[in-house]
Formats: structure tokens, C-alpha cells, sequence
């Protein structure tokens, strides 16, 4: 059984989060795994409270699946605060294939991961990862630098790669313009993927794109095929959104639809 495990927060309108990520390991048959670390009263257009997890809760949900499961891929999500990020980076394994989508702030404005956890994430998470998936405001933290064009966002993923990561992939949906451009950095260089600009807004994108890269490594795919494998994969969940807005729809490769308004 290929088994991938979500640490990240709980979304109550299903659209963003572990519920999003296990839609998104289903759709592409990997058996999804779970580790809670905050609980939100949240749909597809406001974050209306958050209640975290303390880090015993973390830890002992991390320990009980690693124990039981054998785990091709782990990522994480809202990690909400530096207790939780530590935890978490003392708890996994250490052969893990880590997947980091640096979630800090929801679509609407809501904080998600305090201001004083993002050193921790950086020096304690980053330089265990596989890949972590910034989009552009994220990378521009992580990065420490301003993004607004396709050429910083390579520099910002070189910079984040120099933090330890393996490969990172910086997503360019928040630039302005015509196509989408997603850029993955590794030792190797770059690679720059576009796609479709939609005009309208999606919740819960950022989570799919990465619960399908960390899909993909649990599977056995390399970082490179894992990006390709994820952005076409969230192309098609953003072009069939049900409506133009909310959430997107997550479709399997044989045109199941799992998830939509």
C-alpha cells in the first residue's frame, strides 16, 4: 500500500487543509494519512476562528501512524505555531521525503503560522524537506527579498535553497499578467512551467498542489516529475472549479470528480 501523511490544519468547508489533501492523495491512489495540528472554523471565503493543537497531540498522532503505516511521502500545512513546527521537526522520521507548503496566511487575510515561527520553520524544517512549495508572498518571507517578476522568483527559490531544501518550487500565481509560471530550483537549475490564467479566485490550490507532489514522491517519482505531475494536476482542478469561484474540483485521472461546490 503507498501511504502519504498530511500534518496540517483541519478545514470545516472541506476546501483548503487535511481534508483537501486527503481528496487530493485519494484521486491519485496513494492511501492518505493524517496529523492534525489546528482545527479552523473556515469555508471557501473566511477563516472564522483557529484552535491549535498542543504539541503532545502533534507528536503522539505523528508517532501512532509512523508506527502502524509505512510512509512513502509526509507534508506539511498550517503548522500554526513555533511549538508545533519544532515538534514536528523532532518527531519525523529521518529518512522521511518531506514535502513543505509554508502556509502563513489564508486566502482571505487570516494568520495561520505565527510571525515568530517562520525562523523555526526555515532552520529546523526546511533543510529536511525534499521540496517546499512558497507561493510568491511566502517566498518573499522565506527569501527575504520583494518578488515581481518570473527572474525573482528563481532567486527567491535559490535563496531557500540555500536555507538546505533539496529543490524548491516557487508558484507564481500572485504575479500579475497574462499565463501562470511555477519555477522549481534545485542543484541542477531551474525549470519554468506555465499554464492558463483563469479570472477568478480558487481556495485551497496551494494545499492540492502540494498533496499531489507529495503523492507523486510517495510513488516513487522524482522532484522534477512530481512538479510536472502536480501542476498539470491542479490545472485541471482550477479549470473545472465549479462556477469560476470557491473551491476547486479535484479530478482523478480517470475523470472522477471528488470535490467541488
Amino acid at each position: 500500500m503507498i501511504a502519504a501523511c498530511s500534518i496540517a490544519g483541519s478545514d470545516s468547508g472541506g476546501g483548503a487543509g487535511i481534508q483537501a489533501d486527503l481528496k487530493t492523495f485519494t484521486a491519485l491512489g496513494v492511501y492518505g494519512l493524517t496529523v492534525i495540528t489546528a482545527v479552523t472554523a473556515q469555508n471557501a471565503r473566511e477563516v472564522r476562528g483557529t484552535w491549535v493543537l498542543p504539541p503532545d497531540a502533534v507528536r503522539a498522532q505523528m508517532e501512532t501512524v509512523a508506527d502502524g503505516f509505512s510512509i512513502g511521502a509526509w507534508k506539511t500545512g498550517m503548522l500554526a505555531n513555533a511549538e508545533n513546527v519544532r515538534v514536528v521537526a523532532t518527531a519525523l522520521p529521518e529518512d522521511a521525503a518531506l514535502v513543505i507548503d509554508p502556509v502563513m496566511v489564508s486566502t482571505s487575510g487570516h494568520r495561520l503560522l505565527a510571525e515568530d515561527a517562520v525562523r523555526d520553520l526555515a532552520e529546523l524544517l526546511v533543510p529536511r524537506s525534499a521540496v517546499v512549495t512558497p507561493n510568491i508572498p511566502e517566498a518573499e518571507v522565506l527569501g527575504r527579498m520583494r518578488v515581481s517578476t518570473v527572474e525573482e522568483m528563481a532567486e527567491a527559490g535559490q535563496r531557500i535553497l540555500d536555507l538546505g531544501a533539496r529543490a524548491v518550487v516557487v508558484k507564481g500565481g500572485h504575479l500579475a499578467g497574462g499565463a501562470t509560471v511555477d519555477v522549481l530550483v534545485d542543484r541542477d537549475g531551474e525549470i519554468r512551467l506555465s499554464g492558463e490564467r483563469y479570472p477568478y479566485s480558487v481556495h485551497g490550490s496551494g494545499c492540492c498542489f502540494s498533496a499531489a507532489l507529495a503523492a507523486s514522491l510517495a510513488r516513487g517519482m522524482s522532484v522534477e516529475e512530481g512538479f510536472r505531475a502536480a501542476r498539470a494536476f491542479i490545472d485541471t482542478a482550477i479549470r473545472e472549479a465549479a462556477g469560476g469561484a470557491g473551491t476547486i474540483r479535484i479530478v482523478n485521472p480517470g475523470g472522477t470528480v471528488f470535490h467541488g461546490i
